[in-house]
């Protein structure tokens, strides 16, 4: 495209970034956490075994890039409506669609793919409220 130009916040894409954590703690802690745990298959000593540092600095590092790409999709003119429709369109028509092809194929629980998908649906569609109005 010529003459396209992408103009990214930086300090929205860290915010909703950080938003995504906050809504992450509250999805796979006191909302669905129990739930989560038991359809993963987990234990008390599988999660005591885990290198949380690792897990959510990669973790910051992948929901950075997320957003960072949904600022770019927005293009130069985002608004709260648009970035909310995309990051809905995102979270639900491409990343909770995925997550079911690979949970089918995974033999993954019908509720596990709800909490899953519905976190990314909420997640995507807040991050582009915030990338859609921090222009």
């Amino acid at each position: 495209m010529e003459g396209a130009q992408i103009h990214i916040n930086f300090l929205a894409v860290f915010v909703s970034s950080i938003l995504a954590f906050v809504v992450g703690f509250l999805w796979y802690g006191p909302i669905f956490g129990k739930t989560w745990v038991k359809e993963m298959g987990f234990t008390e000593e599988s999660l005591k075994k885990s290198n949380y540092a690792l897990i959510f600095s990669f973790a910051f590092g992948l929901t950075l890039i997320i957003a960072l790409n949904l600022s770019a999709f927005l293009g130069s003119e985002p608004n709260l409506v648009w970035g909310m429709t995309a990051g809905a369109l995102a979270g639900i028509g491409w990343v909770s669609t995925s997550l079911g092809i690979t949970y089918l194929f995974g033999r993954k629980s019908l509720k596990l793919f709800f909490i899953d998908a519905g976190y990314s649906a909420v997640t995507y569609t807040l991050m582009g409220a915030i990338l859609g109005v921090w222009k």
